[in-house]
């Protein structure tokens, strides 16, 4: 007779086998290489994480790099630039075309390199030799000099705040042409060499009579150039006036610590413009951004500005789609997701958890859906009331309180199992760390429990949102199953779509392979 054990008889349709272990050492399922390549990208920051270090992110990237299509890195760099609103990572991926995918690299520079900040990135990456080599070389140092020729006085003006490289050290290193006497001025006067102060660009002799006391006019500069002046109260409540919406909802605590709120009127008219609807809407601003700048509003900041972050909160979430049919949203609130979603690196670490994203999902798609129901879970799912007519921040914040204890990915598909349940999109939201559940089946307890609810909901689907760069998942991707990663508000979007049955076959590394060079 054969091996019971081995052969024994299965029940409903064959389960694929987990082929790794996540980082709790529990069985999982690893993402392919495009896939994992994706997940980093939107997902990794170079920074430390509860279960991986930055130079590990960085090793599998490179790693990545080299087996997957030049092509893809190309798309996922401009997917990451452009609608995950990364930063580090699609620099690091430009810096590594310019080794395996040099025509490709020259390509796609002008879209991800597209502010002086990113200019910098690039050549501190190229620099240090992570990518395989250390200097330039003829062809970036060619894009990096068509970049400084081809921007704006204003655009060069900004992008001289900051650091390691300063703008100053990239003219010094590939020596731009000047077309013309004000460019070739302004060139001087940005790496300190001798100029023809005449000819600078009327920004730059404004704010250098600003210095000198010869006017009282504040300059329409970065305001990090002011910052190392003695500037009062009636010159920062004049900065305070220039700030653009996004400036001014990331540098609240700025303005409370030069006294501009002690100024009559000010904090009232700060509120008003940060609640204002039209503006909200026009600059595109998304829950995850106001998050954060309530998270990180000091206790100076009067409380009519914080209550206008709430109301702004409530015009953003316009721009969350409404899901049909029956709505599950379940947020992870595990003792891992109480690190930094953009990961710890000292001195520059986000104050938003990777929980207060998973509940802000849960809080948003709630508001707009408010027959969903939310299903908080660690080891068990966590009993929690919430209402539709909360808002975003309170229910976020009553969510992101119950963080703390093991992770099981499988505990909301298991009540949903239970009660028996009819539902028609799942969201799970969570670093995918699962091991509460972990047997020796040949699954995992998430996967197990989403086919029995399949028996029961045939069209339901599962959207994974993953929130670390762990590459692996509970749920491999299927007719039925997304995991999409991603802490940027475009994944609101991405699971809009998929619910409606709009994505491409391969789902979401699709839209990224539909990226136009």
């Amino acid at each position: 007779m054969a091996n019971a054990t081995l052969f024994a008889p299965t029940r409903g349709s064959l389960l694929p086998r987990p082929d790794t272990r996540n980082r709790e050492g529990a069985p999982a399922y690893a993402y392919p290489p495009r896939h994992r390549l994706a997940q980093l990208a939107v997902t990794g920051c170079l920074n430390g994480t509860f279960y991986a270090s930055a130079q590990d992110q960085l090793d599998a990237v490179v790693a990545l790099c080299g087996t997957v299509e030049p092509v893809f890195v190309a798309k996922t760099a401009v997917y990451c630039r452009r609608r995950g609103y990364m930063k580090d990572m699609p620099a690091l991926l430009t810096a590594i075309l310019t080794v395996i995918g040099p025509d490709l690299a020259a390509r796609v520079f002008p879209t991800v390199i597209d502010n002086g900040r990113m200019l910098r990135n690039f050549v501190q990456i190229m620099r240090s030799g992570a990518v395989g080599r250390k200097s330039l070389g003829s062809r970036p140092k060619r894009l990096v000099q068509a970049w400084l020729e081809g921007a704006s006085d204003l655009t060069l003006i900004r992008a001289s705040v900051g650091q390691a490289p300063s703008l100053a050290d990239v003219i010094k290193m590939v020596h731009p042409k000047p077309a013309d006497a004000a460019r070739e001025a302004l060139y001087g006067y940005l790496v300190g060499r001798d100029h023809d102060a005449t000819a600078l660009p009327d920004l730059v002799r404004r704010f250098e009579a600003f210095k000198t006391g010869a006017t009282a006019e504040v300059p329409e500069v970065p305001f990090q150039m002011l910052t190392a002046l003695d500037l009062d109260t009636r010159a920062w409540t004049a900065i305070a006036h220039q700030l653009g919406w996004q400036a001014l909802r990331m540098n609240l605590n700025t303005l409370a610590r030069h006294g501009v709120f002690t100024v009559p009127g000010m904090a009232t008219q700060v509120a008003r413009r940060l609640r204002d609807a039209d503006a909200v809407k026009r600059v595109r601003v998304f829950p995850y951004q106001l998050m954060m700048a309530h998270a990180a509003a000091g206790t100076a900041v009067p409380q009519p500005v914080r209550d206008a972050l709430h109301d702004a909160m409530e015009v953003a979430i316009a721009n969350v789609p409404a899901l049909d049919g029956t709505v599950v949203v379940c947020p992870d609130v595990s003792g891992s997701m109480g690190w930094p979603v953009t990961g710890w690196r000292k001195g520059a670490s986000s104050a938003v958890r990777c929980v207060d994203v998973a509940a802000l999902v849960a809080a948003a798609i709630l508001r707009r859906n408010r027959a969903a129901r939310v299903l908080p879970f660690n080891h068990a799912v966590r009993p929690v009331r919430l209402k539709g007519r909360h808002s975003v921040m309170a229910s976020a914040g009553r969510l992101s309180a119950l963080l703390g204890g093991g992770t099981d990915c499988s505990a909301p598909l298991r009540l949903l199992n239970d009660q028996r349940a009819r539902v028609d999109l799942v969201v799970l939201v969570s670093d995918n760390q699962s091991w509460v559940d972990a047997t020796r089946t040949q699954d995992t307890g998430t996967l197990r429990e989403w086919r029995r609810l399949k028996r029961r909901c045939p069209n339901a689907k599962l959207a994974c949102i993953d929130l670390q760069p762990y590459g692996t998942t509970q749920a491999p991707e299927g007719d039925d199953i997304l995991n999409v990663g991603g802490f940027a508000d475009t994944v609101f979007a991405v699971v809009a779509a998929f619910a409606k049955g709009e994505m491409a076959p391969d789902h979401w590394v699709g839209q990224i392979e539909e990226m136009e060079l």
